[in-house]
């Protein structure tokens, strides 16, 4: 069985969202880290740039492939992970903890609600994770 978190919302591009306090806090999914393979780099927005939900806002690289990543929401970086840097591996290790890659104060809270459950994210897995 997959690692999906309950409590976090998913977008359809293997990307996590959780909300803390009127925050939320991004990465990319177990799931996506293990079709990736071996993270080699990170490139992420800086804290300041404004991300649109379902646009891209930076690259993961990993040994096989070079994946855009998608904000789940819109709105302005607020806080980004500046140790990805010098440690992009966390993001195999710590998906949904230590891996995460930024948070966005959300300019639209209704975004939220279109972000897929664990269940719906679950169900796009199983039925080949697209």
């Amino acid at each position: 069985m997959a690692n999906v978190p309950p409590e976090l919302r998913y977008t359809r591009e293997h990307e996590w969202a959780r909300q803390e306090g009127g925050r939320v806090r991004v990465g990319i999914t177990a799931f996506a880290q293990e079709q990736l393979g071996d993270v080699v780099f990170v490139e992420l927005p800086k804290v300041g740039a404004r991300v649109r939900a379902h646009q891209t806002f930076g690259v993961v690289e990993s040994v096989k492939a070079v994946s855009d990543l998608f904000a789940p929401v819109s709105g302005e970086v607020v806080e980004v992970n500046a140790d990805l840097t010098q440690k992009p591996e966390t993001v195999n290790q710590d998906p949904y903890g230590h891996g995460w890659m930024l948070i966005v104060q959300p300019a639209d809270a209704g975004e939220w609600d279109q972000l897929l459950t664990a269940a719906q994210y679950e169900q796009l897995i199983a039925e080949g994770g697209h």
